[in-house]
């Protein structure tokens, strides 16, 4: 399976390593590309191996797979401060006895309001209406192979609506995870964003014209077709190390920090990770991160995000590139005889080239 998977990431990343930056802005839905969650956006979302629980719906489902009991979470994400831009962000998971874990997710943006403009009215006076932006994730995913192979899948329901016109569609996700006996190497592999193209339909698409026909000229109602559009499909490939430093030797499977992987626990643990994002739509991006880990109760974590003309303000595609900063907070508190549970605080901030950065903080309750 290991060998599988390294040579499926050497094939691709040759394959598509340029990118597709001619198609740049052809793409709709692409707040599908937005990680709305404050721990993995603090390592710039290159996670992909070794990302867990239910924030995995928006990296690889496969780390699903790591919450064997129950998971909620909750994330909001000022977008490009400046912008007046919001993202909420809410998921729950529930591990069975099988092995398997099933999520749900739903990611709602405020986009503020706009005042309403027509072509009769173009200098608006006709009130203010807030268009709609949700994507609601449903994931399985299961452990096989003695905890070394997990492998998920993603059903995303997409929905963008203004007054009178509204799209929808649907994108599937699926991702494979591998570590190896220790816990400590991982492999991930994910493709994300894979549906049919989506299309604005209603009212606000139809305008009333003036015809001319055989009997003289009349009002009537046009419709105006829209064109559909594609969702931004990306292939993402990772691996990451966990070095141990200190601690004991014995292997702890219920961390609420691990998301449940059996793994020693060290005191201090330094997990080096990289990614690799092919993108359909926009120039791929290539990025370097690492996590300093006490325990499971506090993590630092940062990223570097590359891509072609990272430096060109004109030219670089993509709104989050270059450093990446994240926190964790992580409280551990007994629910049981020999039972913990957890408490999470994240925090990332991710500059941008314009506007002011983008924050995110979130909590996580493992129980």
């Amino acid at each position: 399976m290991m060998r599988n998977l390294i040579w499926l990431g050497l094939v691709a990343t040759a394959l598509l390593w340029a990118g597709n930056p001619e198609r740049a802005g052809q793409a709709g839905a692409t707040q599908l590309l937005i990680n709305p969650y404050a721990r993995s956006s603090g390592i710039g979302g290159l996670n992909i191996s070794n990302c867990y629980g239910i924030e995995s719906q928006i990296i690889n489902p496969a780390g699903l797979a790591l919450t064997r009991r129950t998971e909620f979470i909750f994330s909001h994400t000022r977008w490009l401060v400046g912008s007046d831009i919001s993202i909420n962000a809410f998921g729950f998971a529930q591990g069975f006895r099988n092995g398997g874990t099933l999520g749900i997710g739903v990611v709602a943006f405020d986009l503020g309001q706009f005042e309403r403009t027509t072509i009769d009215n173009p200098d608006g006076g006709l009130g203010y209406f807030s268009p709609t932006i949700l994507n609601i994730s449903l994931s399985y995913a299961k452990v096989f192979a003695d905890d070394r192979i997990y492998v998920g899948a993603t059903v995303k329901l997409i929905h963008e609506s203004i007054p009178d016109a509204s799209a929808s569609g649907v994108a599937l996700d699926a991702g494979v995870q591998y570590r190896d006996r220790s816990g400590n190497f991982s492999l991930g592999v994910a493709l994300r964003n894979v549906g049919p193209q989506m299309r604005y339909r209603g009212e606000g698409l139809s305008v009333r014209a003036n015809l001319s026909g055989a009997g003289g000229t009349y009002t009537n109602a046009v419709h105006i077709p829209a064109s559909g559009f594609e969702i931004p499909s990306v292939l993402l490939i990772g691996a990451s190390y966990r070095i141990g430093v200190g601690g004991e030797e014995t292997k702890n499977r219920e961390t609420g920090a691990s998301g449940g992987q059996e793994q020693k626990d060290y005191l201090f643990s330094i997990i080096p990770t990289f990614g690799f994002y092919a993108h359909s739509f926009q120039n791929n991006q290539l990025g370097a991160g690492v996590e300093l880990r006490y325990r499971s109760y506090f993590m630092i974590r940062g990223a570097y995000v590359w891509e072609k003309d990272i430096t060109n303000k004109e030219k670089a595609q993509n709104a989050f590139n270059g450093l990446n900063f994240g926190a964790t907070v992580e409280i551990p508190f007994k629910t049981g005889e020999g039972r913990y549970s957890t408490f999470g605080v994240d925090y990332s901030y991710r500059p941008t080239y314009f506007f002011n950065g983008t924050h995110s903080i979130g909590a996580r309750l493992y129980i």
